[in-house]
């Protein structure tokens, strides 16, 4: 599988992003998929990840009720819609698919985009 995301930018705290992460090679739906971030000088965290077949998800306290992430197979495109974005949230956002159903820990991830940066400025 390669990931390649996108969709990062430049906002105000309180506006909006949504990011993109396009899969090509196998097939997409076994995958469950997960978005991961690093600000500066910290590590990489774990975001939120949804099921193969898109009906569960899971987020970390700090996004929940702000951030959604969807996925639409048709397109082999998994979503992350970020809303009341604040200062906190500016990293690099890392899209990432796991063979297995639903990890929050990078080690169960089998494949990794390559990042896109997001600033929110306060």
């Amino acid at each position: 599988v390669q990931l390649q995301a996108s969709g990062g930018g430049l906002v105000q705290a309180g506006g909006s992003l949504r990011l993109s992460c396009l899969a090509s090679g196998r097939t997409f739906s076994g995958y469950g998929m997960g978005w991961f971030r690093q600000a500066p000088g910290k590590k990489r965290e774990f975001v939120t990840v949804i099921s193969g077949n898109g009906g569960r998800t899971y987020y970390i306290d700090s996004v929940k009720g702000r951030f959604t992430i969807s996925r639409d197979h048709a397109k082999n495109t998994v979503y992350l819609q970020m809303n009341s974005l604040k200062p906190e949230d500016t990293a690099v956002y890392y899209c990432a698919a796991a063979a297995s159903s639903m990890p929050t820990v990078e080690a169960r991830y089998d494949y990794w985009g390559q990042g896109t940066l997001v600033t929110v400025s306060s």
